[in-house]
């Protein structure tokens, strides 16, 4: 059954700079897709290898204003709705919230095109977090390649990164879900728990420097850790799979969380930019005259 996704975000930037990052082309080439043009309110249009079915162009805006951008996308033939609404928390930082229609897990299961919104979204909204910081991006989907690897570099040390990886406290809470992980060859890499009635296992482990976990369908996930320059290179990798069915859900879900993966790594006061809830304004404040 379809269900919509909702997103909700804080970023680090004034209202201004993200409403101009979702709406100027040349930004959205940045941090969301290979091409992109934008006229509003007449055109928005993204395309290119980063993004689902895009071939060519398949949206046309419904809505915009100050406040919120909405805009039809067809993907498999199916007209869905996806949405952005801003809010101004401070002069500093904003509230973006996202929906998006016509989202079913069974897709997610199917390799149906739809099944990648949801983890499409989370990616596309790392990046333009860490577009708005002027950091580097996460990589992207390549949706017309079967080959999945990719790198980051993290200012943290190599033992204090493999930690985050293996121990199922520090990965619930850098990936904001729960995780069990039994840290050694044949142990259970669990999404959602021990007690989530399916475990992935762990196939191979090198003690500070490599794991892989064996998913299944979605093929063989390994994160490998090497010094660079004082920080920890992370090389990752998606094999095993059926390449004429590319996991492309699970590849962009293992992309987004590498953003936080970062930054619970790199700072000392870390809080994750992903909220449960669209946090209610607050009340404005009356003096009394």
């Amino acid at each position: 059954m379809s269900e919509p996704i909702e997103l909700h975000v804080r970023l680090a930037a004034p209202v201004e700079a993200v409403r101009r990052a979702l709406t100027d082309a040349a930004e959205l080439r940045v941090w969301l897709a290979e091409h992109a043009e934008v006229e509003l309110p007449q055109r928005y249009e993204f395309w290119g290898r980063y993004t689902p079915e895009g071939d060519a162009p398949h949206q046309r805006p419904l809505h915009v204003d100050d406040e919120t951008l909405r805009f039809a996308w067809t993907l498999d033939g199916v007209e869905t709705t996806t949405e952005f609404r801003l809010r101004a928390e401070n002069a500093d930082s904003t509230i973006l919230s996202l929906s998006q229609s016509h989202w079913d897990f069974a897709d997610v299961i199917s390799g149906a095109i739809r099944g990648v919104l949801q983890t499409y979204w989370c990616l596309s909204v790392a990046n333009l977090a860490l577009h708005l910081e002027g950091r580097p991006l996460l990589p992207k989907v390549d949706f017309t390649s079967t080959e999945m690897r990719g790198e980051i570099v993290i200012d943290a040390p190599m033992a204090k990164v493999f930690t985050s990886l293996t121990d199922s406290e520090q990965a619930s809470a850098w990936f904001g879900h729960p995780i069990g992980i039994e840290p050694w060859v044949g142990g259970r890499y669990a999404m959602g728990g021990f007690e989530a009635g399916y475990a992935a296992k762990v196939v191979d482990l090198d003690p500070g420097r490599k794991v892989s976990v064996d998913w299944g369908a979605p093929g063989v996930t390994t994160w490998e850790l090497a010094e660079s320059d004082g920080k920890t290179k992370l090389t990752f990798v998606q094999s095993g799979f059926d390449e004429s069915n590319p996991p492309y859900a699970a590849w962009a879900g293992s992309l987004s969380g590498l953003y936080e993966l970062r930054r619970y790594n790199e700072l000392a006061d870390w809080q994750s930019m992903w909220l449960t809830e669209e946090p209610s304004a607050e009340p404005e404040t009356v003096t009394a005259g």
